[in-house]
């Protein structure tokens, strides 16, 4: 068996609709996710869908969240700067990471302290650490 690809991804939430006003501000509002129907046989669960690309971002509800830790995910932004500055301008704290070549980036919380990533790509690491080593990447 080979996986063929993400299809979604899962992250929680508490119950109630103040975060499912809260994940639409923040998913929606702060970084125009369009928010998709959650099918009838589960619109019991409490959750919330977003479109993202190709793939999809749940959020389920959960008592009592689990204690924030490294498990994060990673957003694909077009302006880092502008995402960090949007961020801190709705209230939220982001954080510098350690570089790597090639992928600007930063981390923040969302509402529900699950950690993001945010990374603008810009070219392959492993040719710039190859080049910066002056190696050739084979």
């Amino acid at each position: 068996m080979k996986a063929q690809q993400i299809q979604h991804i899962s992250i929680p939430r508490p119950p109630g609709p103040e975060s499912v006003a809260a994940a639409r501000a923040f998913y929606g509002g702060l970084f125009g996710l369009e928010e998709a129907p959650v099918p009838k046989s589960i619109q019991h669960l409490d959750l919330v869908w977003f479109r993202l690309g190709t793939m999809e971002l749940h959020l389920f509800s959960e008592e009592p969240l689990n204690d924030p830790s490294g498990r994060h995910y990673c957003l694909v932004v077009e302006n880092l700067p502008a995402a960090w500055d949007k961020l801190v301008e709705a209230g939220h704290a982001p954080w510098d990471a350690v570089a790597i070549p090639g992928r600007p980036r930063f981390f923040c919380r969302d509402p529900f302290g699950n950690t993001i990533e945010f990374m603008t790509i810009e070219g392959n690491y492993l040719e710039l650490e190859a080049q910066a080593d002056g190696h050739a990447v084979v």
